[in-house]
């Protein structure tokens, strides 16, 4: 077994992720994902949540290119292309990391402004005077 590629997406954010057989350490846009993800909290449960449902924490080294959207969209993204690659790995994986969500694509994205609206919905504020 070589690499592994899988692509993830959350909101606008697209990551490029590659799996290698490894010691379980993840890269982001070639930092440690600590140091990328330094002012986000939860990003580390995110990051090994698949590897958490499948049991295999310690068993691949992740090297993934990540851009758009904010530090959340990203990490989920990065799940979500993990997720992707380890069904690719081995196909009997994709029940467990299907009913935990991982594999479905979260389709929610930001609805755009209207015009004549201070928001996508928001109206302007009415005065009586």
């Amino acid at each position: 077994m070589n690499r592994i590629y899988a692509t993830g997406k959350r909101k606008t954010a697209v990551a490029r992720v590659w799996l290698t057989p490894g010691k379980g350490e993840i890269q982001v846009n070639g930092k440690s994902y600590r140091e990328y993800f330094s002012d986000h909290l939860v990003a580390e449960d995110i990051l090994f949540a698949p590897f958490k449902v499948t049991n295999l924490i310690d068993k691949f080294d992740v090297m993934c290119t990540v851009e758009g959207g904010g530090k959340s969209a990203q990490a989920e993204a990065i799940r979500h292309g993990i997720a992707r690659a380890l069904v690719s790995y081995m196909p009997d994986l994709k029940k467990p990391l299907k009913k935990a969500g991982f594999i479905t694509r979260d389709p929610r994205e930001k609805e755009r402004k209207k015009y004549g609206l201070r928001g996508a919905r928001r109206g302007q504020q009415y005065s009586k005077r």
